[in-house]
């Protein structure tokens, strides 16, 4: 983007998740974007995409929740969220929400053509190719279902991620394969839930790697929390806090 360009207009959509457990990585992804020359806000108004409600099968409460996400959030240039899901649930499925009511579906379907993933919207909109950070670790990378299937988030994070100084990055076997948390999956099929991620953490442990990145909060937490049951020494981080250089917090799932 060229100095003389106005700055776009960014609103962060923070999502529950981070908001209740990680603020860090919402402060991550802000200054991600600015330091890309965005203006960031981060409406008050909002309110989770209702992707608990539509996985569960309530239409009418999602379409309730959605309008209060539209109107929140349609007057910016963008909309950004360091979340594959919840950007996966705002660009794929609103429109098709409000099918029965064209107006709406108008509005919905605007908002989704400017909802982006955090490291896609630095990567395939503003152009970025690299950040500043540093970081002597070895990692691994977690593709998250909605980010990878949904919105095509693959190659984004892993190019800036090759731009941090000192960092390593060791693939595993499946990185595409799914942690086992699935939204209210986890909830509803606990057992399946529990084989899935621990086939994910065995994939992880034998990476070798000191650092395990994703770009979904929910991936995280499942992810994190059965490593630490299993005695794993290897940390979790979402990868905004990584590209952005603020990995002085404890990383997830530790205490502080």
């Amino acid at each position: 983007m060229s100095a003389a360009a106005s700055k776009p207009r960014v609103a962060l959509f923070v999502t529950c998740l981070v908001d209740l457990f990680r603020p860090s990585v919402g402060f991550a992804a802000i200054k991600l974007m600015e330091d890309a020359g965005c203006t960031v806000a981060v409406p008050e108004a909002q309110v989770c995409c209702g992707q608990p409600a539509y996985n569960s099968g309530d239409r009418k409460d999602t379409a309730a929740i959605a309008r209060q996400v539209i109107a929140a959030f349609e007057g910016y240039d963008y909309v950004v969220a360091p979340s594959g899901s919840c950007g996966g649930m705002i660009r794929d499925h609103y429109p098709a929400l409000f099918a029965a009511e064209p107006a709406w579906q108008s509005r919905a379907a605007a908002l989704a053509a400017k909802t982006f993933e955090l490291t896609s919207f630095l990567v395939d909109v503003l152009k970025q190719d690299a950040v500043a950070a540093k970081l002597d670790a070895k990692i691994t990378y977690h593709d998250s279902c909605s980010g990878l299937r949904e919105l095509g988030v693959k190659q984004q994070p892993r190019q800036l991620l090759q731009s941090v100084q000192g960092l390593e990055l060791v693939e595993m076997q499946t990185p595409e394969t799914c942690c086992g948390f699935g939204g209210t999956f986890c909830v509803k099929y606990g057992e399946v839930s529990t084989d899935i991620v621990g086939r994910k953490t065995a994939d992880i442990n034998a990476t070798g790697a000191d650092l395990l990145l994703a770009g979904d909060m929910g991936c995280l937490l499942n992810m994190a929390g059965k490593l630490q049951r299993e005695g794993s020494r290897v940390q979790v981080r979402h990868v905004a806090e990584v590209l952005a250089g603020m990995t002085d917090t404890p990383a997830i799932g530790e205490s502080k």
